[in-house]
């Protein structure tokens, strides 16, 4: 890889430190790796990074987008096709997985995989051979490092029988997940910072140079649904149409300005509650909700309408998402399952669909 600012992560949030740790100690195994995390947060630019800190980093890095092909094209462009197999396929052709050979295979939105596809993935992961379409027998065997990502939730689909149990726990062997830009607000402004001395040094003739203070805060308290790839594209339009040097609050987009504006709005005082001290406690502090919580709520020192309404500030923050939840409450990852027993069992689980 030639260039590593490809494969750079910026960020110095707790969460992107200990990420970057955690690639720099992996990557020199050929362990499959499964990174997940929302649209945009940047997955590919983990795979790249693996890629980048690993013993494979001279050799290919090969990405290929799994969703938007039809699944004839798709295993085509995967594995390899010979000549007459098809109308059109008038030379042989090696796939992507056989021009990685050596290196990385990125596989993005696995998720979107029909069944024989990923029967077909799977029967290369336990064998490493190519079987090329129209061809009769089993072809060369190539060694490959596998990356796959998606944005879905692979154990939903497997319990909707759309993912194979089997390809999960094959690729699972490593599990990254990518937090959302909001999660790591510290990010942010490392990123507009960065983005714009990428899109300024692009084009020497824009007048952009820099951020007036109002504009450049309300893009740090901006939600980016979109995350990272939304704040990229966003700088860069604003770099390739700004007015003046510095860029001011009326140049950006309605959405960012709408946002801030409801920010800058007047509220009524409200009056602290038990679950908002718990709360700060919990993701200001960085206590555990088995230390700050459950001890309370177990004594009957707060009530079960005090848990709830924690439980809502969290789901509202994270989307919906209960693992989310869990890490935002300083749980371990293996706390998950006793975390929702605890509000099933104290009927203080919510409806997660309410809140996405």
């Amino acid at each position: 890889m030639k260039n590593p600012e490809t494969a750079t992560l910026i960020g110095v949030s707790t969460q992107m430190v200990e990420l970057k740790q955690e690639i720099q100690r992996i990557a020199r195994s050929d362990a499959k790796v499964l990174v997940t995390g929302e649209s945009g947060v940047g997955k590919e630019l983990v795979a790249r990074a693996i890629h980048f800190h690993s013993q494979r980093v001279d050799k290919p890095f090969v990405a290929m987008n799994c969703a938007g092909l039809p699944e004839t094209l798709l295993e085509s462009e995967l594995f390899g096709h010979v000549k007459g197999s098809f109308t059109g396929a008038y030379r042989d052709k090696p796939g992507k997985l056989e021009s990685a050979d050596t290196g990385t295979m990125f596989l993005d939105e696995v998720g979107e995989m029909t069944l024989r596809m990923q029967g077909l993935l799977l029967r290369f992961l336990e064998t490493g051979e190519l079987q090329k379409v129209g061809a009769d027998h089993g072809g060369r065997k190539v060694n490959v490092r596998i990356v796959a990502a998606t944005n879905r939730n692979l154990q939903d689909l497997i319990q909707k029988e759309q993912f194979r149990e089997d390809l999960f726990y094959r690729l699972n062997v490593i599990h990254f997940m990518v937090p959302p830009l909001r999660d790591r607000r510290e990010d942010i402004p490392l990123m507009i910072e960065h983005f714009l001395r990428r899109y300024t040094a692009l084009g020497g003739h824009n007048l952009v140079r820099g951020f007036e203070p109002e504009a450049f805060q309300a893009l740090v308290e901006y939600s980016w649904p979109g995350n990272v790839r939304e704040l990229e594209n966003v700088i860069e339009r604003l770099v390739v149409t700004g007015r003046h040097e510095l860029i001011r609050i009326d140049d950006l987009p309605l959405e960012i300005k709408a946002q801030r504006g409801m920010a800058l709005r007047p509220r009524r005082e409200r009056r602290r509650t038990v679950a908002d001290d718990l709360y700060r406690k919990l993701v200001e502090e960085k206590q555990s909700f088995w230390t700050a919580v459950y001890p309370l709520y177990m004594e009957r020192e707060i009530t079960k309408q005090n848990v709830r309404d924690i439980v809502r500030r969290g789901l509202e923050e994270a989307r919906g998402n209960y693992k989310i939840v869990c890490r935002m409450f300083n749980m371990d990852q293996n706390d998950y399952k006793r975390f929702l027993n605890f509000l099933r069992k104290h009927d203080c689980q919510l409806p997660f669909k309410e809140f996405r």
